[in-house]
Protein backbone atom coordinates (compact mmCIF):
# COMPACT_ATOMS: atom_id res chain seq x y z
CA UNK A 1 0.00 0.00 0.00
CA UNK A 2 2.96 2.34 0.50
CA UNK A 3 4.71 1.70 -2.89
CA UNK A 4 1.24 2.11 -4.77
CA UNK A 5 0.79 5.38 -2.46
CA UNK A 6 4.43 6.64 -3.25
CA UNK A 7 3.85 5.86 -6.88
CA UNK A 8 0.53 8.27 -7.15
CA UNK A 9 0.38 11.84 -8.23
CA UNK A 10 2.16 14.36 -5.60
CA UNK A 11 1.06 17.77 -5.61
CA UNK A 12 4.23 19.00 -4.14
CA UNK A 13 6.35 17.51 -6.41
CA UNK A 14 4.69 18.33 -9.74
CA UNK A 15 5.41 22.15 -11.62
CA UNK A 16 3.46 23.87 -13.74
CA UNK A 17 5.51 26.61 -16.36
CA UNK A 18 3.93 29.11 -18.54
CA UNK A 19 3.96 27.12 -22.22
CA UNK A 20 5.15 30.49 -23.88
CA UNK A 21 7.94 33.38 -22.49
CA UNK A 22 5.99 35.49 -20.05
CA UNK A 23 5.09 38.71 -21.03
CA UNK A 24 4.10 42.15 -19.35
CA UNK A 25 0.67 42.67 -20.43
CA UNK A 26 -1.26 40.24 -22.25
CA UNK A 27 -4.96 40.71 -24.86
CA UNK A 28 -8.20 40.73 -23.03
CA UNK A 29 -10.08 38.14 -24.64
CA UNK A 30 -7.01 35.79 -25.21
CA UNK A 31 -5.83 33.16 -23.25
CA UNK A 32 -2.88 31.94 -20.99
CA UNK A 33 -1.58 29.13 -21.45
CA UNK A 34 0.20 26.88 -18.68
CA UNK A 35 2.00 23.55 -19.00
CA UNK A 36 1.44 20.78 -16.09
CA UNK A 37 4.09 18.11 -15.46
CA UNK A 38 3.45 15.61 -12.88
CA UNK A 39 5.51 13.40 -10.68
CA UNK A 40 4.87 10.71 -7.95
CA UNK A 41 5.57 11.30 -4.43
CA UNK A 42 8.97 10.47 -4.79
CA UNK A 43 9.89 12.78 -7.73
CA UNK A 44 9.44 10.80 -10.64
CA UNK A 45 8.02 11.90 -13.95
CA UNK A 46 4.46 10.60 -14.40
CA UNK A 47 4.33 8.48 -17.80
CA UNK A 48 0.29 8.40 -17.96
CA UNK A 49 -2.52 11.31 -17.56
CA UNK A 50 -5.74 10.14 -15.74
CA UNK A 51 -5.44 12.68 -12.86
CA UNK A 52 -8.11 15.07 -12.02
CA UNK A 53 -7.16 18.59 -11.87
CA UNK A 54 -8.98 21.97 -11.97
CA UNK A 55 -7.68 25.03 -13.22
CA UNK A 56 -8.84 28.72 -12.08
CA UNK A 57 -7.66 32.09 -13.12
CA UNK A 58 -8.25 34.88 -10.15
CA UNK A 59 -8.33 38.48 -9.77
CA UNK A 60 -9.16 38.62 -5.85
CA UNK A 61 -8.69 42.18 -5.65
CA UNK A 62 -11.44 42.99 -8.02
CA UNK A 63 -13.39 39.38 -6.63
CA UNK A 64 -13.26 38.27 -10.36
CA UNK A 65 -12.66 34.26 -11.37
CA UNK A 66 -13.24 32.02 -14.40
CA UNK A 67 -12.74 28.31 -14.87
CA UNK A 68 -9.55 27.15 -17.06
CA UNK A 69 -9.83 24.03 -19.34
CA UNK A 70 -7.32 21.18 -18.40
CA UNK A 71 -5.96 18.94 -21.19
CA UNK A 72 -4.65 15.78 -20.78
CA UNK A 73 -2.06 14.50 -22.99
CA UNK A 74 -1.76 11.28 -21.66
CA UNK A 75 1.54 11.03 -20.87
CA UNK A 76 1.70 12.74 -17.56
CA UNK A 77 2.04 16.29 -18.84
CA UNK A 78 -1.15 18.53 -18.91
CA UNK A 79 -2.10 21.94 -21.07
CA UNK A 80 -3.37 24.65 -19.30
CA UNK A 81 -5.42 27.15 -20.85
CA UNK A 82 -7.05 30.22 -18.75
CA UNK A 83 -9.10 32.78 -20.56
CA UNK A 84 -8.24 36.31 -20.05
CA UNK A 85 -11.39 37.77 -19.74
CA UNK A 86 -10.98 41.27 -17.55
CA UNK A 87 -8.86 43.85 -17.66
CA UNK A 88 -6.40 43.93 -14.47
CA UNK A 89 -4.39 41.86 -12.42
CA UNK A 90 -4.81 37.77 -12.47
CA UNK A 91 -2.67 34.38 -11.13
CA UNK A 92 -3.24 30.66 -12.20
CA UNK A 93 -4.38 28.31 -9.85
CA UNK A 94 -4.53 24.80 -10.34
CA UNK A 95 -5.46 22.15 -7.75
CA UNK A 96 -5.13 18.16 -7.92
CA UNK A 97 -8.54 16.94 -7.32
CA UNK A 98 -7.92 13.27 -7.41
CA UNK A 99 -4.73 11.04 -8.61
CA UNK A 100 -4.86 8.67 -11.76
CA UNK A 101 -4.68 6.02 -8.72
CA UNK A 102 -7.61 7.66 -7.49
CA UNK A 103 -9.57 7.46 -9.62
CA UNK A 104 -9.09 3.90 -10.53
CA UNK A 105 -10.07 2.98 -7.50
CA UNK A 106 -13.06 4.75 -7.26
CA UNK A 107 -14.09 3.55 -10.71
CA UNK A 108 -13.28 -0.18 -9.69
CA UNK A 109 -16.02 0.65 -6.50
CA UNK A 110 -18.64 1.62 -8.64
CA UNK A 111 -17.93 -1.66 -11.43
CA UNK A 112 -17.89 -3.82 -8.24
CA UNK A 113 -20.04 -2.58 -5.73
CA UNK A 114 -22.19 0.61 -7.69
CA UNK A 115 -21.79 2.86 -4.93
CA UNK A 116 -19.49 4.72 -2.71
CA UNK A 117 -21.74 4.94 -0.36
CA UNK A 118 -24.82 2.83 1.18
CA UNK A 119 -28.35 3.92 0.98
CA UNK A 120 -30.51 2.10 3.93
CA UNK A 121 -34.26 0.64 3.62
CA UNK A 122 -36.19 0.45 6.19
CA UNK A 123 -39.44 -2.11 6.42
CA UNK A 124 -41.79 -1.89 9.25
CA UNK A 125 -44.80 -4.53 9.49
CA UNK A 126 -47.99 -2.95 10.95
CA UNK A 127 -47.07 -4.63 14.40
CA UNK A 128 -43.64 -2.92 14.19
CA UNK A 129 -41.46 -5.52 13.15
CA UNK A 130 -38.64 -3.66 11.76
CA UNK A 131 -36.07 -4.79 8.77
CA UNK A 132 -33.26 -2.42 7.49
CA UNK A 133 -31.19 -3.42 4.58
CA UNK A 134 -28.52 -1.86 2.11
CA UNK A 135 -30.41 -0.55 -1.10
CA UNK A 136 -27.64 0.68 -3.64
CA UNK A 137 -28.72 1.41 -6.97
CA UNK A 138 -27.90 -1.50 -9.58
CA UNK A 139 -27.16 -0.49 -13.22
CA UNK A 140 -27.31 -4.09 -13.77
CA UNK A 141 -30.60 -4.17 -12.61
CA UNK A 142 -32.40 -1.97 -14.34
CA UNK A 143 -35.73 -2.76 -16.07
CA UNK A 144 -34.91 -6.45 -14.24
CA UNK A 145 -36.99 -8.03 -11.35
CA UNK A 146 -34.50 -7.85 -8.35
CA UNK A 147 -35.38 -7.99 -4.72
CA UNK A 148 -38.02 -5.62 -2.74
CA UNK A 149 -35.16 -3.15 -2.03
CA UNK A 150 -34.18 -2.53 -5.22
CA UNK A 151 -34.58 1.21 -6.62
CA UNK A 152 -35.96 1.40 -10.21
CA UNK A 153 -37.09 3.86 -12.09
CA UNK A 154 -38.22 3.67 -15.73
CA UNK A 155 -38.48 7.38 -16.09
CA UNK A 156 -35.55 7.60 -15.69
CA UNK A 157 -14.55 22.91 -25.11
CA UNK A 158 -12.92 24.83 -22.88
CA UNK A 159 -14.85 27.91 -23.58
CA UNK A 160 -16.31 29.03 -19.92
CA UNK A 161 -20.14 29.78 -19.59
CA UNK A 162 -18.73 32.89 -17.84
CA UNK A 163 -16.80 35.01 -15.30
CA UNK A 164 -17.32 37.02 -12.31
CA UNK A 165 -16.00 40.23 -11.95
CA UNK A 166 -16.60 42.42 -8.60
CA UNK A 167 -18.26 39.27 -7.12
CA UNK A 168 -21.53 39.51 -10.30
CA UNK A 169 -21.33 36.78 -12.94
CA UNK A 170 -21.61 37.66 -16.96
CA UNK A 171 -22.48 35.13 -18.78
CA UNK A 172 -20.31 34.70 -22.06
CA UNK A 173 -23.48 32.85 -23.92
CA UNK A 174 -26.34 35.62 -23.49
CA UNK A 175 -26.84 39.09 -21.41
CA UNK A 176 -28.23 38.89 -18.14
CA UNK A 177 -29.16 41.50 -15.46
CA UNK A 178 -29.33 42.00 -12.14
CA UNK A 179 -32.69 41.01 -9.39
CA UNK A 180 -31.09 42.88 -6.46
CA UNK A 181 -34.21 44.23 -4.79
CA UNK A 182 -37.73 42.23 -3.81
CA UNK A 183 -39.79 44.76 -5.90
CA UNK A 184 -37.43 44.03 -9.50
CA UNK A 185 -38.37 40.08 -8.65
CA UNK A 186 -41.58 40.18 -7.90
CA UNK A 187 -41.86 42.16 -10.82
CA UNK A 188 -40.48 39.51 -13.32
CA UNK A 189 -42.23 36.42 -11.42
CA UNK A 190 -45.39 38.24 -10.84
CA UNK A 191 -48.45 35.76 -12.21
CA UNK A 192 -45.81 32.51 -12.82
CA UNK A 193 -45.57 29.38 -11.22
CA UNK A 194 -42.32 28.14 -10.56
CA UNK A 195 -41.32 24.23 -9.83
CA UNK A 196 -38.24 23.59 -8.82
CA UNK A 197 -36.65 20.28 -8.79
CA UNK A 198 -33.66 18.60 -8.11
CA UNK A 199 -31.33 18.87 -5.36
CA UNK A 200 -30.19 21.15 -2.52
CA UNK A 201 -29.12 23.84 -5.22
CA UNK A 202 -32.89 24.66 -6.13
CA UNK A 203 -33.63 24.71 -2.43
CA UNK A 204 -30.97 27.29 -1.55
CA UNK A 205 -33.02 29.28 -4.41
CA UNK A 206 -36.32 28.29 -3.06
CA UNK A 207 -35.20 30.01 0.66
CA UNK A 208 -33.21 32.68 -1.56
CA UNK A 209 -36.22 34.27 -2.91
CA UNK A 210 -38.11 33.94 0.41
CA UNK A 211 -35.75 35.28 2.45
CA UNK A 212 -35.62 38.01 -0.30
CA UNK A 213 -39.31 38.82 -0.75
CA UNK A 214 -40.79 39.26 1.92
CA UNK A 215 -44.75 38.79 0.36
CA UNK A 216 -43.17 35.24 -0.85
CA UNK A 217 -44.87 33.22 2.50
CA UNK A 218 -43.55 29.37 2.82
CA UNK A 219 -46.93 26.74 3.34
CA UNK A 220 -46.90 24.77 5.85
CA UNK A 221 -46.42 21.35 4.00
CA UNK A 222 -45.21 19.03 6.88
CA UNK A 223 -42.84 17.94 4.83
CA UNK A 224 -39.21 17.20 5.76
CA UNK A 225 -37.04 20.36 4.21
CA UNK A 226 -34.59 17.59 2.98
CA UNK A 227 -36.84 16.23 0.66
CA UNK A 228 -39.78 18.69 0.35
CA UNK A 229 -42.24 19.64 -0.86
CA UNK A 230 -41.99 22.88 0.09
CA UNK A 231 -44.56 26.11 -0.99
CA UNK A 232 -44.27 29.51 -1.00
CA UNK A 233 -46.94 31.73 -2.17
CA UNK A 234 -47.65 35.68 -2.86
CA UNK A 235 -51.44 35.66 -3.48
CA UNK A 236 -51.14 39.78 -4.62
CA UNK A 237 -48.99 38.85 -7.31
CA UNK A 238 -50.29 35.28 -8.21
CA UNK A 239 -46.89 33.65 -7.46
CA UNK A 240 -46.18 29.91 -6.57
CA UNK A 241 -43.23 28.66 -5.99
CA UNK A 242 -42.69 24.82 -5.77
CA UNK A 243 -39.75 23.08 -4.69
CA UNK A 244 -38.76 19.10 -4.28
CA UNK A 245 -36.24 17.13 -4.27
CA UNK A 246 -35.54 14.31 -7.18
CA UNK A 247 -35.87 10.64 -6.77
CA UNK A 248 -32.56 8.32 -5.68
CA UNK A 249 -30.07 8.28 -5.61
CA UNK A 250 -30.83 10.89 -2.51
CA UNK A 251 -28.14 11.57 0.33
CA UNK A 252 -31.22 12.33 3.17
CA UNK A 253 -32.27 11.30 6.22
CA UNK A 254 -34.88 8.62 6.98
CA UNK A 255 -37.78 9.84 3.93
CA UNK A 256 -40.76 7.72 3.21
CA UNK A 257 -40.08 6.19 -0.45
CA UNK A 258 -43.35 7.42 -1.68
CA UNK A 259 -42.00 11.37 -0.93
CA UNK A 260 -39.48 11.09 -3.23
CA UNK A 261 -40.63 11.66 -6.95
CA UNK A 262 -39.12 10.87 -10.62
CA UNK A 263 -38.66 14.26 -12.10
CA UNK A 264 -39.34 12.77 -15.50
CA UNK A 265 -42.67 12.37 -13.79
CA UNK A 266 -43.47 15.03 -12.39
CA UNK A 267 -42.27 17.09 -16.00
CA UNK A 268 -45.05 14.68 -17.69
CA UNK A 269 -47.79 15.89 -14.98
CA UNK A 270 -47.50 19.31 -15.72
CA UNK A 271 -50.13 21.48 -17.42
CA UNK A 272 -47.63 23.75 -18.91
CA UNK A 273 -47.98 27.59 -20.21
CA UNK A 274 -46.51 30.56 -20.47
CA UNK A 275 -46.75 31.34 -16.91
CA UNK A 276 -44.92 28.06 -16.04
CA UNK A 277 -41.28 28.15 -15.36
CA UNK A 278 -39.61 24.78 -14.85
CA UNK A 279 -35.89 24.58 -13.09
CA UNK A 280 -34.02 21.07 -12.88
CA UNK A 281 -31.09 20.52 -10.99
CA UNK A 282 -29.30 17.01 -10.75
CA UNK A 283 -25.71 15.92 -9.95
CA UNK A 284 -24.24 15.87 -6.71
CA UNK A 285 -26.16 13.41 -5.43
CA UNK A 286 -24.90 11.17 -8.57
CA UNK A 287 -21.41 11.18 -7.71
CA UNK A 288 -21.04 8.72 -5.72
CA UNK A 289 -23.04 6.24 -8.37
CA UNK A 290 -21.90 4.99 -11.23
CA UNK A 291 -21.98 7.39 -14.26
CA UNK A 292 -24.59 4.97 -16.11
CA UNK A 293 -26.74 6.12 -13.62
CA UNK A 294 -26.87 9.59 -13.87
CA UNK A 295 -26.88 8.97 -18.09
CA UNK A 296 -30.31 6.99 -17.38
CA UNK A 297 -31.91 9.69 -15.27
CA UNK A 298 -31.42 12.62 -17.82
CA UNK A 299 -32.26 10.54 -20.76
CA UNK A 300 -35.54 9.67 -19.16
CA UNK A 301 -35.73 13.56 -18.19
CA UNK A 302 -34.58 14.06 -21.70
CA UNK A 303 -37.42 12.38 -23.64
CA UNK A 304 -40.33 14.02 -20.81
CA UNK A 305 -39.10 17.13 -22.50
CA UNK A 306 -39.47 15.94 -25.81
CA UNK A 307 -42.64 14.91 -24.65
CA UNK A 308 -43.71 18.63 -23.76
CA UNK A 309 -42.80 20.02 -27.01
CA UNK A 310 -44.49 18.41 -29.01
CA UNK A 311 -47.67 19.32 -27.19
CA UNK A 312 -49.63 22.31 -28.28
CA UNK A 313 -49.13 24.22 -24.41
CA UNK A 314 -45.25 23.68 -25.02
CA UNK A 315 -45.03 24.65 -28.23
CA UNK A 316 -42.56 27.79 -27.57
CA UNK A 317 -41.06 26.12 -24.84
CA UNK A 318 -37.23 27.73 -24.12
CA UNK A 319 -34.87 26.00 -22.45
CA UNK A 320 -31.44 27.12 -20.92
CA UNK A 321 -28.74 26.33 -18.68
CA UNK A 322 -27.70 27.96 -15.93
CA UNK A 323 -23.79 26.63 -15.09
CA UNK A 324 -23.86 26.07 -11.43
CA UNK A 325 -21.08 24.38 -11.41
CA UNK A 326 -18.65 26.74 -12.85
CA UNK A 327 -21.00 29.49 -11.25
CA UNK A 328 -20.11 28.22 -7.73
CA UNK A 329 -16.38 26.90 -8.59
CA UNK A 330 -14.97 30.01 -9.97
CA UNK A 331 -13.92 32.26 -7.22
CA UNK A 332 -11.29 31.58 -4.49
CA UNK A 333 -13.58 30.02 -2.05
CA UNK A 334 -13.75 26.99 -0.26
CA UNK A 335 -15.05 23.70 -1.27
CA UNK A 336 -18.71 23.71 -0.34
CA UNK A 337 -21.75 21.76 -1.79
CA UNK A 338 -24.03 24.63 -0.44
CA UNK A 339 -22.29 27.42 -2.14
CA UNK A 340 -22.20 31.39 -0.73
CA UNK A 341 -25.13 33.80 -0.57
CA UNK A 342 -24.12 35.82 -3.41
CA UNK A 343 -23.56 32.66 -5.39
CA UNK A 344 -26.74 31.66 -4.89
CA UNK A 345 -28.19 35.23 -5.96
CA UNK A 346 -25.66 35.15 -9.57
CA UNK A 347 -27.50 31.98 -10.28
CA UNK A 348 -31.00 33.50 -9.51
CA UNK A 349 -30.19 36.38 -11.34
CA UNK A 350 -29.09 34.41 -14.44
CA UNK A 351 -32.61 32.01 -14.10
CA UNK A 352 -34.64 35.60 -13.56
CA UNK A 353 -32.63 37.25 -16.62
CA UNK A 354 -33.77 34.70 -18.76
CA UNK A 355 -37.27 34.74 -17.37
CA UNK A 356 -38.01 38.27 -17.92
CA UNK A 357 -35.01 39.04 -20.68
CA UNK A 358 -36.08 42.86 -20.80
Amino acid sequence: MGGDLLASTSPKTSTCHLRDPAQASYTLGGYLEAVLITRDHQGRPKTHGGDLFRAQLLGPDLKAGVPGDVKDLENGTYLLSLPLLWAGQAQGQVQLIHSSEAVRVLRGIWRDQWATVDFMGYFQGPTGYEEIVTCNVNPLLIREEGSACHYRDEDSGPKPSGFYHQNMWHSLSCSSRSFSTADSVLGCLAGHIVHMMGDSTLQQWWEYLCDTVPSLKPVGLHATCQTGPLMAMDTTQGIVLHWRAHRWPLHSLRTPVASLHSVARELEGLAGGPRTVVVLSLGAHFTTSPPSIFVQQLAGIRAAVVNRLLQAAFADLRVAFVDAWEMTSSLALLDSIHPRRHVIQNELDFLLSYVCPT
